[in-house]
């Protein structure tokens, strides 16, 4: 007897991919849907796969067909998409749902979207629990959607059950803007020094894809109208991460530690900030029994591995677009190589 159906909007990416097998490892009748329809080689045969593209009129609506018990959405963004659902919700039990942690915002009202500024990254408490002020919703950037999504949604009540994640910076298999390419490639090209700002004392919670995806297997078997916090149960400085991916490659490298912020592109990385980013995970302990199954050192071997072969030969940037968006020269070696020089 399964525990009901679960249908995946997503299902394809880099979480919908755990997702999916969590769902049906806990007993779920399980919909992958994406706009590829595509599936994982990891998933059993019993995964019903669908294309789908929810912009199209009607779509989502066909694609359920009578209903499902529960909803996840990975890739749910704005209004658009909370009033999407809610709209559906006498053919959805409950739903499960993926925003960020990038909604928060500082007692100066400093967020993600005025990083670029002059002083303008955020201090958070540390760590951050989901009663923390946010952004205020709209459409004008990543931040002010997804908090757009969550409003819509949590107003649904008892019409629409819904858990909303708001997950740090994911991690695994599969990401399209990994992170830890900044030192994985660093090592492929026996490039031997690691030049961090901040003392590379920075940190950026994790998130990795089996522990979002058991936050996901949780909340579908415990419906609720929440948000909750979706991280690894530490959160690394960026120094740490990258000796633990030296020492996963068998590599050693000399860590410089700059003083203050990066020099343009020296000392940068996808974790670079002046305060920490830590999510507190109480909430999700307490309402959901929930327990992370994988730490981030020991989800480093599978990352890096496919990492490793998904880049191949190719240029970073085509093979990781989702990082390359940014505009940033990760991999500015010149320039590395000339501010070392002015150190003697």
């Amino acid at each position: 007897m399964t525990k009901g159906n679960a249908f995946v909007l997503g299902g394809s990416g880099q979480v919908g991919r755990a997702a999916v097998r969590a769902l049906v490892a806990d007993g779920w009748e399980v919909t992958a849907a994406s706009r590829g329809g595509a599936r994982d080689e990891r998933w059993p045969e019993e995964v019903r796969t669908l294309r789908l593209d929810r912009t199209e009129e009607g779509a989502l609506a066909a694609g359920l067909g009578d209903g499902c018990d529960v909803l996840v959405d990975i890739v749910a963004y704005g209004g658009g998409h909370g009033r999407q659902l809610t709209g559906l919700a006498d053919r959805i039990g409950s739903a499960v749902v993926v925003s960020s942690g990038a909604v928060y915002e500082d007692e100066e009202g400093r967020s993600f979207d005025t990083q670029d500024r002059p002083d303008g990254f955020p201090a958070f408490p540390v760590p951050t629990r989901e009663d923390w002020r946010t952004v205020a919703p709209g459409d004008t950037s990543y931040s002010t959607r997804k908090i757009a999504l969550e409003r819509e949604l949590l107003a649904a009540g008892d019409a629409l059950p819904t858990t909303l994640l708001r997950a740090g910076a994911i991690h695994g298999p599969f990401c399209p803007g990994p992170r830890e390419l900044w030192f994985v490639k660093r090592a492929l090209d026996g490039r031997p020094v690691r030049v961090l700002a901040y003392g590379g004392t920075s940190r950026f919670h994790p998130a990795h894809v089996d522990n979002l995806a058991e936050l996901v297997r949780l909340a579908a078997a415990k419906p609720g109208s929440r948000v909750l916090n979706g991280a690894d149960p530490e959160a690394p400085t960026v120094a740490e991460i990258g000796a633990e991916i030296d020492a996963v490659l068998g590599v050693r490298s000399e860590f410089v530690l700059m003083e203050g912020e990066p020099a343009e592109t020296v000392g940068l990385t996808p974790w670079t900030a002046p305060h920490p980013i830590v999510y507190d995970m109480t909430a999700a302990e307490r309402e959901l029994g929930y327990r992370p199954v994988v730490s981030y050192a020991e989800s480093l071997p599978e990352t890096v591995a496919w990492l490793t072969a998904h880049l191949a030969d190719r240029d970073w940037r085509e093979a990781f677009p989702g990082l390359a968006k940014y505009g940033v020269d990760f991999f500015d070696y010149a320039a590395e190589d000339a501010w070392l020089k002015t150190r003697g």
